[in-house]
C-alpha cells in the first residue's frame, strides 16, 4: 500500500478527469481504480488520458487499455478481472496486446512489429491513437546527447510513425513527431529557425491584423459567416522546404499562415477568386487540393499571397466539414458520426492498410520495409483510363504498375501500352494527368524477373513475386528444408529436439498455411525469415520443457548467446517487469505457462497473487554480467536549483540514463529517473548522489 498512499493526490486527480469525462458502470470503476493503484507511471497514463478526451474515444478503449497496463505488471491479477469486460472490450485489450512491442529498436523485429501495427489499424482505429500517444510520451523523454538505442527508436519515428500519422491523416502525431526527430537529429538548424521565427513574431503579428481585416471584408461582401484563424507552421515543414529549394533561414518569410472556414465548397471558390482580386499570387504556389484530395483525403485551397509588407503569406480556405477531417484525420469517422451518412469515405481510406497487409503476405521483411517506405514517402500521381476513371499510383509508377493494378491476369499478360494514344515501352513511367490503356497478348509467357526492378507499388511487386512463388514451388520447398535447417544448426540447437513435425505444423497453421509444404516454399522463396520460424521453434521447445519442470533452484547465468538460462538446464529466464530485479536483490522464480521462468524480487508485492506452487528458489549466479533497467523517484523542495541540480547529477550518468520527466505535485518536485545499471550496489551508489543534494527530500526505487 505503500505506493498508493505515495501517488494518493495524482490519482486522485486522474480518477476526477475520467468520471468528469467518461460515463463508466461500477464494474469498469472497479478495473480503472484498480489499475490506477498498480500503475508506476502516472504521468505516462495522464498522457495517453488527454488524447483519449482529444480525440472522442469512447469509454469501452479506456478500460480496456487500464486493465492491458495493469497486466504488463501483474498478468495474473489481470487475469482475474478480464472476464468483467465485455466483449467489445475483451476485443481491444487483445489488439493492445498484439501492439504491445511495436516500438521494438532492434532492426530484425521491425518489420514484424510495423505488420502488427496494420492489424491493429485494420481492427480499430482508436487503439493505434493511443499507441502514437504513448509513442510521443517515449519521444519527449528524449535529449541529447542520445545513446544508440534511442537514436534507432528516433529514427523509427522518422522513417516509419510520421508518414504513418500523416497517412492516416492524424495532423497533431505527424506535426509532433516530426518537430521532435528534428530537435534532436538536427538541433543546429532547429535552434536558428526556432529564433528566426521569435524575431519576426512582431512584423508577422502586424501583418496578420490587417489581413484579418481585409478577409473579414470579403466575407462581408459575400454574405458568407465564416471563421479566420491564424497559425505558426511547424518547424520541420519549413526545413524541408528550405532543402529542398535550397535556401538560408533568413530567406523564410512564410513561418506562419492564415486559414479562411466557410460552409460550402462554393464558398471557397469565391472567397478564393476575391483574395486574388486584391493580393498578387506567387506563380506556382496556387494549389487545388478539393478538386484533387492528398492521398490521405486532406482537402483545402492554398494560395500564397505578397501581403501588404511585402512577404509571402500562405492562406488556405476550406469549409468547416473540410477543417473537421484535416484536424482528426480517420478519427472524425466517429467523432462526428452522428453527421455520417456512411463510412464510404473511411473506409476508402482503410483500403490502403489492408492492401498493404495481403501483399506483406508475399513479402520478406526487408521487402516489406523496403515497399512501405516507398509507398509511404512517395509522392503521387493521377492518372485515368481512357473510359476516365481516375486512379492514383506513386510518382515513378509505370505501365506494369497500371496494368496490374487493373486485374493480375492484365499484369501477367501485359506487351506495352498508350499514353495519351501514343504507343510506349512497357518500361515507360506514367505522368500526372496521363491517359493510359494496356496492350495485351495471350500468348505472352508473364511477367520477366527484371520487372521488379521497374514496378513502383507494392501490390504489382507482390503479384510479380507470387507468380514466380507458384511457378517454382517445387524448388522453393527444397530450397526452404535446406535454409531452416542451417539456421537451426546456426545457433547450435539440436536439430532431432527442435525441428519436430508438431512443432513445424504448429507454427504452419498459426501463419496461415495449409502444410509444411507452403510453409517450406515460403522460406525457400524468402517470404518468411528462417529465423522467425527457428524463433517460433525454441518458444515450442522452450514451452513443453516449463511444463515438465520439476521444482528446483534457479540459478540465473547467461548462454554464449548472451540469453538469460536457468543454469545448464538451458530453460529461459526473463525479468519481472513490475519490480526489475538487479544482481544483488534476493529474487523468487515464477514458473510461467510456456514463457519460460520469470524472476522476481523476493520483497515483489505481487507476488501475494501468484500460484504459490509456481514459486521456487532463484539465486544469481557471480559471474553473471547484464545491464538492467529500473526507476529511481525523487521528491524535493520546488525550486529551480533543485532542478539543476538533479538535471547535473542524471547527466552525470552519461550511457546509463535512459529517460528523465519532472512535475510538480502539490507545491512538490516529483523526478522519475529510469537508469540501466549492472547490480544493486551501483544502484545504491546513484540513489546516494541523489540523497546529497540540497533541498531532496527522498530519493527511492520505484515498486
Amino acid at each position: 500500500m505503500k505506493k498508493e498512499i505515495k501517488d494518493k493526490p495524482e490519482k486522485e486527480a486522474l480518477l476526477k478527469k475520467i468520471f468528469d469525462n467518461f460515463q463508466l458502470n461500477e464494474k469498469e470503476k472497479k478495473i480503472v481504480n484498480l489499475s490506477l493503484v498498480e500503475s508506476i507511471n502516472f504521468s505516462r497514463f495522464s498522457t495517453v488520458l488527454d488524447t483519449l478526451i482529444k480525440y472522442h474515444i469512447q469509454d469501452e478503449v479506456l478500460v480496456a487499455y487500464l486493465l492491458f497496463q495493469l497486466s504488463k505488471s501483474d498478468e495474473l491479477l489481470a487475469e482475474a478481472h478480464k472476464n468483467m469486460l465485455s466483449k467489445s472490450q475483451q476485443k481491444l485489450f487483445e489488439i493492445f496486446t498484439v501492439l504491445k512491442d511495436v516500438t521494438s529498436l532492434t532492426k530484425s523485429g521491425e518489420a514484424e512489429d510495423i505488420r502488427r501495427m496494420f492489424v491493429a489499424i485494420c481492427q480499430d482505429m482508436r487503439v493505434v491513437i493511443i499507441k502514437f500517444a504513448t509513442i510521443l510520451y517515449d519521444l519527449n523523454l528524449i535529449e541529447n546527447p542520445m545513446t544508440d538505442q534511442e537514436k534507432s527508436f528516433m529514427q523509427m519515428v522518422s522513417d516509419i510513425f510520421a508518414p504513418l500519422a500523416e497517412r492516416l491523416g492524424l495532423s497533431y502525431f505527424k506535426n509532433n513527431f516530426e518537430d521532435k526527430c528534428f530537435e534532436l537529429l538536427e538541433p543546429s538548424a532547429f535552434e536558428q529557425l526556432k529564433n528566426n521565427a521569435l524575431l519576426q513574431t512582431d512584423n508577422n503579428q502586424k501583418q496578420f491584423e490587417i489581413t484579418r481585416k481585409k478577409l473579414e471584408q470579403i466575407l462581408d461582401e459575400l454574405h458568407i459567416v465564416g471563421e479566420i484563424q491564424s497559425r505558426q507552421k511547424h518547424f520541420y515543414s519549413v526545413y524541408k522546404k528550405l532543402v529542398r529549394k535550397n535556401v538560408t533561414l533568413g530567406k523564410v518569410y512564410d513561418l506562419l499562415a492564415m486559414r479562411v472556414l466557410v460552409p460550402t465548397v462554393e464558398d471557397c471558390y469565391a472567397v478564393f477568386g476575391k483574395i486574388h482580386s486584391i493580393y498578387r499570387p506567387i506563380a506556382g504556389r496556387v494549389k487545388d487540393y478539393i478538386a484533387n484530395p492528398k492521398p490521405n483525403g486532406y482537402q483545402s485551397l492554398h494560395t500564397t499571397i505578397i501581403a501588404d509588407n511585402n512577404r509571402p503569406l500562405e492562406i488556405q480556405i476550406r469549409t468547416f466539414e473540410m477543417h473537421k477531417n484535416s484536424e482528426y484525420g480517420v478519427a472524425a469517422h466517429w467523432i462526428y458520426k452522428e453527421k455520417r451518412k456512411s463510412q464510404n469515405k473511411f473506409d476508402q481510406k482503410m483500403t490502403w492498410f489492408r492492401q498493404v497487409l495481403e501483399n506483406a503476405e508475399d513479402m520478406s521483411s526487408e521487402e516489406f520495409l523496403e515497399t512501405l517506405k516507398t509507398d509511404l514517402y512517395g509522392e503521387s500521381i493521377f492518372v485515368q483510363t481512357p473510359k476516365g476513371k481516375v486512379m492514383e499510383f506513386p510518382l515513378g509508377a509505370g505501365i506494369i504498375d497500371f496494368a496490374y493494378a487493373i486485374h493480375t491476369e492484365i499484369g501477367h499478360n501485359c506487351v506495352g501500352g498508350k499514353i495519351n494514344g501514343k504507343l510506349v515501352p512497357i518500361t515507360t513511367a506514367l505522368s500526372n494527368g496521363d491517359v493510359v490503356e494496356i496492350l495485351t497478348s495471350q500468348g505472352n509467357k508473364g511477367p520477366s524477373r527484371d520487372w521488379l526492378s521497374y514496378v513502383k507499388t507494392s501490390s504489382a511487386r507482390a503479384k510479380i513475386r507470387a507468380y514466380f512463388r507458384t511457378e517454382l514451388k517445387d524448388e522453393n520447398i527444397r530450397v526452404g528444408k535446406t535454409i531452416l535447417e542451417q539456421a537451426v544448426k546456426a545457433r547450435n540447437l539440436n536439430l532431432s529436439k527442435v525441428l519436430k513435425e508438431e512443432y513445424l505444423l504448429d507454427i504452419a497453421h498459426n501463419l496461415m498455411f495449409d502444410d509444411l509444404d507452403s510453409l517450406y516454399a515460403a522460406i525457400g522463396a524468402g517470404s518468411v525469415t528462417a529465423n522467425n520460424v527457428v524463433g517460433r521453434l525454441v518458444n515450442l521447445y522452450n514451452k513443453e520443457k516449463a511444463n515438465d519442470v520439476s521444482p528446483h533452484i534457479i540459478t540465473v547465468k547467461k548462454n554464449k548467446n548472451g540469453i538469460l538460462v536457468d543454469g545448464d538446464s538451458g530453460l529461459l529466464v526473463r525479468y519481472a517487469g513490475c519490480c526489475s530485479p538487479v544482481t544483488g536483490d534476493e529474487i523468487v522464480g515464477y514458473i510461467s505457462r510456456g514463457r519460460g521462468v520469470t524472476i522476481h524480487r523476493a520483497s515483489c508485492p505481487n507476488l501475494k497473487y501468484l500460484e504459490p506452487e509456481r514459486l521456487i528458489k532463484a539465486e544469481w549466479q557471480d559471474s553473471i554480467v547484464s545491464e538492467f533497467i529500473t526507476v529511481i523517484k525523487i521528491n524535493a523542495i520546488d525550486s529551480s536549483s533543485v532542478i539543476n541540480n538533479v538535471t547535473n547529477v542524471a547527466r552525470e550518468l552519461k550511457n546509463k540514463l535512459k529517460g528523465f520527466a519532472f512535475k510538480v505535485v502539490k507545491d512538490e518536485l516529483v523526478f522519475e529517473v529510469v537508469i540501466q545499471i549492472s547490480n544493486k550496489s551501483e544502484l545504491e551508489n546513484i540513489i546516494k548522489s541523489f540523497e546529497n543534494i540540497k533541498d531532496v527530500k527522498s530519493v527511492q526505487r520505484s515498486e
